[in-house]
């Protein structure tokens, strides 16, 4: 039944392409009419929740398109090559300096399915130990360790908006009471 509501590609054309790209597609629907659909081709990203001695390890960071400081989960695109275990460890590396002994798959899922191909991919970790940040040169955070209770906190009062964050923070929280 659902297979039926599929769409169709006619024609692709390519708008942009850096870390992400744009397309615009012209699509057949089920009645046979065309449409168009723009959207964000992504590389796919991770992300990880550490959690060391009852404590969320977040990064804070500056986000231009909501002009905003935020609190997340350390993430980043997978590169060329990388899978989204190897994508994680190097992202929590980079940006908190923890390793970990310890990482399991939280889930998968597309942030923005109407508007972008992304799929974000992420993990809990534990065992943490401490080393040396190493971010991307045009990125700057600040790194800090809240009680598992005041960041559910601060996702109930709105102050954590980042969707991966909620996600990560909600799961593990039902996983862990």
């Amino acid at each position: 039944m659902y297979d039926k509501l599929k769409e169709i590609k006619i024609s692709s054309k390519s708008l942009h392409r850096g870390v992400v790209g744009f397309n615009v597609d012209t699509v057949r629907l089920i009645d046979g009419a065309k449409a168009t659909r723009e959207y964000l081709v992504h590389p796919g990203a991770s992300a990880v929740l550490p959690v060391i001695d009852g404590k969320a390890v977040l990064v804070q960071q500056y986000r231009y398109p909501i002009k905003s400081v935020t609190w997340e989960i350390p993430a980043g695109k997978m590169k060329k090559g990388q899978t989204p275990l190897t994508c994680a460890k190097a992202e929590l590396r980079e940006e908190t300096g923890y390793t970990a002994s310890k990482i399991k798959k939280l889930i998968s899922f597309h942030p923005c399915c109407a508007f972008s191909d992304e799929i974000l991919h992420i993990f809990t970790a534990e065992g943490l130990k401490p080393g040396k940040t190493n971010p991307d040169e045009d990125e700057f955070l600040n790194v800090k360790l809240f009680p598992l209770k005041t960041a559910y906190k601060m996702l109930k009062n709105g102050l954590i908006k980042d969707s991966k964050t909620i996600i990560a923070l909600s799961l593990y929280r039902n996983m862990h009471g």
